[in-house]
Order: C-alpha cells, then sequence, then structure tokens
C-alpha cells in the first residue's frame, strides 16, 4: 500500500512526489479475486498490491469501502482455481474461550499466524467514522500494526472476524484485541462488489442504555431495560414516527439524568437492552424504506409506534 505525498525541494519552486508504504492483510472472499481488507489499511490509497503465500504479486483495484463498518474489497486478476477461498462461519454463535487463530503482518512479518482464545463478545467499537459497529469479537490472540484486515478464525478454520483493533499503550500487542463479526461482513461485502457502498437503516436518535439507576429515577421497576432517546434529530425517522427525545433533566444522587425522552424496550417484538442493540438491530435486520414496530415505554405507559427507518447520512 502506497500513499502519494508531495516534497518540495529547499531552494527551488518545484515539488516532487513521493510514495510512503503501508502494510495491512487481507482474504479471498471469493474466486473471482475478490478480497477483504479494513478500510483504514486502504484509505486514501494510491497504489494497492496484493502478494499471497506463494510470492505471487499483483496490482488490487479498489472496488468498495465502507468506513462505518471499517471494511474494504478489493480486485485482483486470477486464474480461475490457482487459489482457494476462506471459509465463513457464524459469528452469532461464538463463545468465550472458544479457540482462536489470527493471520496478517504484525510489523511487517508476512503471514504471521497467532493464537489465543474468544476474551468476549458483544463489543462496540468506534467503525473508521462517526458510527460505532456492534458484536465486536474481542480477543487475546496476539494482533499488532499489520494485522488489520486479515482473519480471525475458530478452531475449524473459519472466518469468524476481521481483525480491526487493539488497545494499547504501547503500540503493540497487550492482549486485547477486536475483529470486526463477519456476520457483519456478509451483509456488507455483497453490496460493496455490486455498488461500491452499503446504505444502513436509520432511525436518527442519540440515546443510552437504561440501568437500575436510570429506571428508578424514572419511576420504573428497577429491572427495567432499554434504549433511553436522549436527542431525536429534526426530520429523521423517528422524529417523523413522533418518538420523543428528552425533554429535561433531574438530579439523582448528584447525577445528571435525562427524563421525558420514550425509552425502547423492543423492535418488532424482539428484546432491546441498550443503545447497542438498537444499533446492531438496524444493521443485521433493518432496512432502508421499510416499516417498524417500536414498542416504548412514554409516561410510565407501554405504547407501540410504527417507525419508517430512512437510510443513515454519511456524514
Amino acid at each position: 500500500i502506497k500513499r502519494k505525498i508531495q516534497v518540495s525541494n529547499y531552494g527551488g519552486s518545484e515539488s516532487q512526489d513521493y510514495y510512503l508504504p503501508g502494510d495491512g492483510s487481507g482474504f479471498l472472499w471469493s474466486e473471482e479475486g475478490y478480497i477483504v481488507t479494513n478500510h483504514h489499511v486502504v484509505a486514501d490509497a494510491d497504489i494497492v498490491s496484493v502478494i499471497f503465500y506463494d510470492g505471487l504479486s499483483l496490482k488490487a483495484e479498489i472496488v468498495g469501502i465502507d468506513p462505518d463498518s471499517d471494511l474494504a474489497v478489493l480486485k485482483v486478476q486470477l486464474d480461475p482455481g490457482r487459489y482457494t477461498p476462506v471459509l465463513l462461519g457464524d459469528s452469532d454463535i461464538v463463545r468465550v474461550g472458544e479457540l482462536a487463530a489470527a493471520i496478517g503482518t504484525p510489523f511487517g512479518q508476512d503471514f504471521t499466524l497467532t493464537s489465543g482464545i474468544i476474551s468476549a463478545v458483544g463489543r462496540t467499537i468506534q467503525g473508521d467514522s462517526r458510527y460505532s459497529i456492534p458484536e465486536v469479537i474481542q480477543t487475546d490472540a496476539s494482533i499488532n500494526p499489520g494485522n488489520s484486515g486479515g482473519p480471525l478464525l475458530n478452531r475449524l478454520g473459519q472466518v469468524i472476524g476481521i481483525n480491526s483493533q487493539i488497545i494499547t499503550t504501547s503500540n503493540s500487542s497487550a492482549g486485547i484485541g477486536f475483529a470486526i463479526p463477519v456476520n457483519i461482513a456478509k451483509k456488507v461485502i455483497p453490496d460493496l462488489i455490486l455498488y461500491g457502498k452499503h446504505e444502513y437503516a436509520w432511525l436518527g436518535v442519540e440515546g443510552f442504555a437504561v440501568g437500575t439507576v436510570v429506571a428508578e429515577a424514572l419511576g420504573l421497576n428497577r429491572d427495567t431495560r432499554g434504549a433511553f432517546i436522549s436527542r431525536v434529530v429534526e426530520g429523521g425517522p423517528a422524529d417523523l414516527a413522533g418518538l420523543l427525545g428528552s425533554s429535561g433533566k433531574i438530579q439523582i444522587e448528584g447525577m445528571e439524568i435525562p427524563v421525558g425522552g420514550d425509552i425502547i424496550v423492543a423492535i418488532d417484538k424482539e428484546r432491546i437492552s441498550g443503545v447497542d442493540d438498537v444499533v446492531s438491530y438496524l444493521i443485521n435486520k433493518g432496512a432502508p424504506g421499510e416499516t417498524y414496530l417500536f414498542t416504548v415505554i412514554r409516561d410510565g405507559q407501554q405504547i407501540e409506534v410504527p417507525v419508517i427507518l430512512g437510510t443513515r447520512p454519511s456524514k
């Protein structure tokens, strides 16, 4: 991966083009030569080359990008049958404690395999945009700079995630790595191949998870869980449907707690426990232009509100 920069000559008026090299990882999605990697690996790249395990090096074309999921698709010209695409697993059935293996190019060391376990599931991380990615897989398999875009595999060799981020204070593995769930890739990648982009369903709200303190402050049963709507985007799908955002705040034990907003407790009868559940539902089951029944608590009463979802804005 190379990104072009211009460097001015000291004492002269002309400038020269230089290319900064970079490393990343990826895997073969299909026999047609489509390769999956991270968006942040190829973002703003001017030249992308792909090196296969047998040394074959090919120039790649970026055919689709999705900053929201931090995924991208490359295309290379391959001889039919030369390589076998990956086997895709099911990230919905991944459980803590399962064996996991990561393949990538950490610090430029090609085709490195590291192993560990699944440390947690259901994490939420920031995408390569202002939107978050739900249902992320956490692993202690060593992931370092250069691993981004490579596959996270289960013990059967199936891809369950795309390695994307780490938490570290030293720019190297601290045993906390995150992989985008492959089930999100299964929805996003086909659209990137066909259209170059993926459209997400959009509700147009901001909010937070309702826990015990908030529930009691709102006069609800302490076991009430849901997604409190603190703000509704003007003119957005939620606003048009009549969902309500917070109308004020109260002080409880020194904490400011918004009040007056709807609490989403179900979408089409599927239980919602927090904002992450709403994001996950919209990504996995929502479709722009389709109507969904939102069950909300308003003024202590449970009501149902039909909402026509929109398309998530890019900015």
